[in-house]
């Protein structure tokens, strides 16, 4: 049948979850980053999903799709539910952890992990989180902290972290970053990259969100050489 339906552009899909939090009916997921519509009989055409895009990515089209099945829908809602009960995804529940009191390293040696959050994954973090309040913010390569051997105490202490590869992820982080930015109230950001050019798409995103977020933050950028040193 003909009837009204979301569509959802990929293109301007930063990722952020919130239409899929927003859709009572399940019918939005995500999907390597992206939003998805998983069932078209899901879908009520009611729209509660478009004004928590804080992109525009949603709208809603006429085409063919199959009827809203309101008993699939509550099925699937009792089976979720059921899951959910036993077991949540950990890599998208939040944590922030208190890192203040925490020695580099302990008085007995031994190294503690300066992580002040979690997920770390620029993919997988809200926009809205509370520990983005007042946060100094570390923009970081993936390879970067096995690169650096002094990576927790010299750049992610006292910092929320956010790490990503734009090669590997084969993705635009500026439009998440810029959402996150001006979203939040962050004191600084700093960004963290390996010399190899592949980096620079990481640099260029959070350098294109910190001009489009329309704040003055300061900012920094270190580079990391492929031997392990900071690069001068």
């Amino acid at each position: 049948m003909i009837r009204k339906i979301i569509n959802i552009d990929e293109e301007k899909c930063n990722g952020c979850g919130a239409c899929a939090e927003a859709c009572h009916e399940s019918a939005i997921g995500m999907v390597d980053g992206k939003a998805k519509l998983l069932r078209d009989d899901y879908c009520d055409g009611l729209g509660d999903c478009l004004p928590a895009c804080p992109t525009g990515a949603i709208t809603f089209i006429m085409r063919e799709a199959a009827e809203y099945d309101e008993k699939a829908v509550l099925e699937n809602k009792k089976k979720n539910s059921s899951a959910a009960a036993h077991e949540g995804c950990p890599g998208h529940k939040l944590k922030q952890f208190d890192r203040n009191t925490a020695e580099y390293p302990t008085s007995s040696g031994i190294s503690v992990s300066q992580l002040g959050q979690w997920p770390c994954q620029i993919k997988l973090v809200p926009i809205n989180a509370p520990y983005f309040r007042g946060a100094k913010l570390l923009i970081a390569a993936d390879c970067t902290a096995y690169a650096y051997a002094r990576m927790h105490e010299e750049f992610m202490k006292g910092k929320i972290t956010l790490i990503g590869c734009p090669k590997l992820d084969d993705v635009d982080y500026s439009g998440k970053l810029t959402e996150i930015l001006r979203n939040n109230d962050i004191e600084s950001v700093t960004v963290i990259r390996m010399e190899v050019p592949c980096c620079g798409g990481l640099q260029y995103a959070a350098e294109q969100a910190l001009k489009n977020s329309g704040k003055h933050i300061p900012n920094q950028v270190v580079t990391i050489t492929i031997d392990g040193e900071i690069k001068k």
